[in-house]
C-alpha cells in the first residue's frame, strides 16, 4: 500500500500533506484517508476541476492557464505549491492531466502531470498512460503517491 507508507513516512517526521487535485477528483485525498492514521498527516484537499478555481483557490497564474492550459508541469507545480501555502502544510502534492476518452488542449488521453511542493523546491513528473478513465486516474494517484514517497523518503 503505497498510500500507507506515505502516511507512515510523514507521521514518523511529524510532517503535513495538502492536495491539489484535477484530474484525479478527489480520488489521491481519498487514498489517503482509507489510511488509519491519516488524520494526524492530512490537512486537506481542494480538487480544483475547473481551470478557474485553480486560479482562486489555488492561486495559479491566469496567465499562465491562459497561455498553456491546465494540462501542463508549471501549472501541477504551481497547484502544488498553492495547496501546500492555502492548506498550511510542510508538503503539498497536485494532479492535473487528461482521463479522456479525448484530447484537451492539444494533449492526448493519458497525459498527466503529478507534482509535489515542499518549502526548498518542487519535483513534477510527466506521464503517459494507455487505458480508460478509471485507469488514467488511478495511475495518476500511483504516480503522485511513489513521488511523494521520493521527495520526502
Amino acid at each position: 500500500m503505497t498510500a500507507a507508507r506515505v502516511i507512515e513516512t510523514f507521521r514518523a517526521r511529524g510532517a503535513t500533506l495538502a492536495v491539489a487535485e484535477s484530474l484525479t477528483g478527489g480520488l489521491l485525498a481519498a487514498r489517503l484517508v482509507d489510511v488509519s492514521g491519516a488524520s494526524a498527516v492530512l490537512r486537506g484537499g481542494v480538487v480544483a476541476y475547473a481551470t478557474d478555481l485553480k486560479v482562486g483557490l489555488l492561486g495559479v497564474d491566469a496567465d499562465l492557464l491562459d497561455r498553456r492550459g491546465p494540462v501542463d508541469p508549471e501549472v501541477a507545480t504551481s497547484m502544488a505549491a498553492g495547496v501546500r501555502v492555502r492548506l498550511a502544510a510542510d508538503v503539498g502534492a497536485a494532479t492535473t492531466g487528461v482521463a479522456g476518452p479525448g484530447a484537451q488542449g492539444g494533449c492526448p488521453a493519458g497525459t498527466f502531470f503529478v507534482a509535489v511542493s515542499l518549502a526548498g523546491g518542487d519535483e513534477v513528473e510527466e506521464h503517459h498512460v494507455d487505458g480508460d478513465r478509471p485507469e488514467v486516474r488511478a495511475a495518476a494517484v500511483e504516480a503522485a503517491l511513489a513521488l511523494l514517497l521520493r521527495v520526502t523518503g
